[in-house]
């Protein structure tokens, strides 16, 4: 299946922890960016019809009702429309029913809601810009339209405990959201939170997330990607793509994609990347064709992800026969009979299984 990315960059204001291609303001360049997406799509030509679409950012939502329709517009006459998961990113600060009703008409059928804390001291120390109380109130307005909504969430922030967590965690499952995305925090450089020199003991972080997986298997969700719980059948199918290997096509400041065996990435600042495609020319930062040992270990990255895990094949044997080894000896990795998968312990330092099949081997 093929999926198609399309990336937003725009905010009302940057979090804490953020490190994605994300700018507050520069809402004049709204309108440029949205014609210089219809020229970059120009610059590709698609076999298949996208079976879905993930419009994310920065704040798509932060769009105003008119720009939205316009980008909606763009996708369905571009790509055939009736996609099979279509989502879009909103912050509960710029979300409001005029634009739930468009999104809706437009064919959206997925919606992501950026929460992350239900407490209030919590959310103001990583810099966003919304309150529990306004989260409720986009929720609720939002489930007037959809019913399949995700609800992001991040454990180890400043200020929280076990119990702020659990608490903000029950609230979440009191709103019967159909999927939850849960991130432990990743400190990354160059972020203030980053400058402040904030960390988290790892046994507090690893406490966190076994804590959230206990409660959500117990109402009925299932964990199939690292970050990722769902109700049966509320799987995100675009993202699921990714982890199998699916081909996608990415547009935008900041967007990736993989067409044809080909990687690439776009070019993150926004000026930058309108003034190449208005040229002509595709905004590409780099394109690779992964081959050997590098492409063999991508697939492993990836299928790791999905936490079914995989059965190794000849190649992925002969090349990393002997790193599979080394992963179950120290109880990362594990072996069900069928598939290598990550382990219990493994979900928590993921990264740790990932570096083993990413360059410099």
């Amino acid at each position: 299946m093929l999926g198609l990315y399309i990336h937003i960059p725009f905010c009302v204001s940057k979090c804490f922890y953020c490190d994605f291609a994300s700018y507050p303001g520069k809402t004049a360049l709204i309108a440029p960016y949205l014609k210089a997406l219809t020229k970059e799509a120009g610059f590709y030509k698609l076999k298949t019809k996208p079976g879905t679409v993930y419009v994310g950012g920065g704040t798509p939502s932060f769009l105003n009702e008119e720009q939205i329709k316009i980008l909606l517009d763009f996708i369905n006459a571009n790509y055939g429309g009736g996609f099979k998961e279509f989502t879009f990113e909103c912050n509960p600060e710029s979300l409001n029913e005029d634009k739930l009703k468009i999104l809706k008409e437009g064919g959206v059928n997925r919606l992501s809601l950026g929460l992350q804390s239900f407490n209030d001291k919590e959310l103001k120390l990583i810099g966003r810009a919304h309150d529990a109380a306004s989260f409720l109130k986009a929720y609720r307005l939002a489930v007037k339209y959809f019913d399949n909504i995700n609800i992001d969430l991040i454990a180890a922030l400043p200020g929280q405990t076990k119990d702020s967590f659990l608490t903000g965690l029950k609230e979440v499952l009191a709103l019967k959201p159909k999927h939850i995305s849960l991130y432990g925090l990743q400190v990354e450089e160059g972020t203030p939170l980053f400058r402040q020199g904030y960390s988290y003991d790892d046994d507090f972080y690893v406490d966190l997330l076994e804590s959230a997986y206990q409660i959500l298997t117990s109402h009925g969700f299932g964990q199939y990607e690292i970050s990722n719980y769902a109700k049966p059948g509320r799987e995100s199918m675009h993202n699921i793509n990714y982890w199998l290997g699916g081909e996608y096509l990415g547009l935008g400041a900041a967007a990736g994609g993989y067409l044809g065996g080909e990687r690439y990435g776009n070019i993150t600042g926004i000026e930058e990347y309108i003034s190449a495609v208005n040229k002509g020319e595709k905004p590409l930062a780099f394109k690779e064709t992964l081959c050997g040992k590098a492409k063999i270990g991508e697939r492993i990255m990836t299928a790791f992800r999905y936490l079914k895990g995989f059965k190794p094949d000849l190649q992925m044997l002969e090349y990393f026969g002997e790193d599979f080894k080394t992963l179950l000896k120290s109880g990362l990795i594990e072996n069900d009979g069928e598939n290598l998968k990550l382990s219990a312990k493994g979900k928590y330092f993921a990264n740790q299984v990932f570096s083993r099949f990413v360059e410099p081997f």
